[in-house]
């Protein structure tokens, strides 16, 4: 078994493989956050598309329709019904209406549900989160050095430096 740095695990590791991990785990970091906020903001542009398309859709369902669809359901009506000809394309177009109502309503519930999606402002709130802690991170207490240090502590703390 290793640490993340390929020394064995339990081994010491000295201060700058202890910075280099740090410093690489922090960069992994900043980068899934990144990642993080362009999937979000991949799937709020999404929900956007999907309502564009849905009142797209009701338009062009109006727009296109109308005719073919009044004539075929009035005539349609009309034969099922007896009623005056002008009442059985008034209720064609109502029918016309409901239907791009209906794809409208659809649009309006992505539309909502694209603009409530917040993705960017939660990642950008999970970095600012990380950084308030690292500035508030405190060194590590150390044992109190001896007032009275003779020339071995300054030896063996050059040896062990080295």
């Amino acid at each position: 078994m290793s640490a993340p740095d390929g020394s064995p695990v339990g081994a010491e590791r000295s201060i700058g493989q202890l910075f280099a991990t740090a410093t690489a785990e922090m960069s992994a970091l900043v980068h899934d956050e990144i990642a993080l906020a362009k999937a979000q903001l991949r799937q709020d542009v999404k929900r956007g598309a999907t309502s564009g398309g849905a009142f797209m859709a009701a338009g062009v369902l109006l727009l296109f329709s109308l005719p073919m669809l009044n004539f075929a359901l009035a005539y349609g009506i009309r034969t099922w019904s007896g009623w005056n000809l002008a009442v059985c394309f008034l209720l064609s177009f109502a029918a016309n209406c409901l239907v791009a109502g209906l794809l409208a309503l659809i649009g309006v519930v992505f539309a909502k549900k694209a603009k409530k999606g917040r993705g960017p402002q939660k990642v950008a709130a999970s970095m600012k989160e990380t950084a308030g802690v690292l500035q508030k991170a405190k060194p590590h207490p150390r044992p109190a050095l001896p007032e009275h240090r003779g020339p071995e502590a300054v030896e063996a703390v050059a040896r062990s430096s080295s």
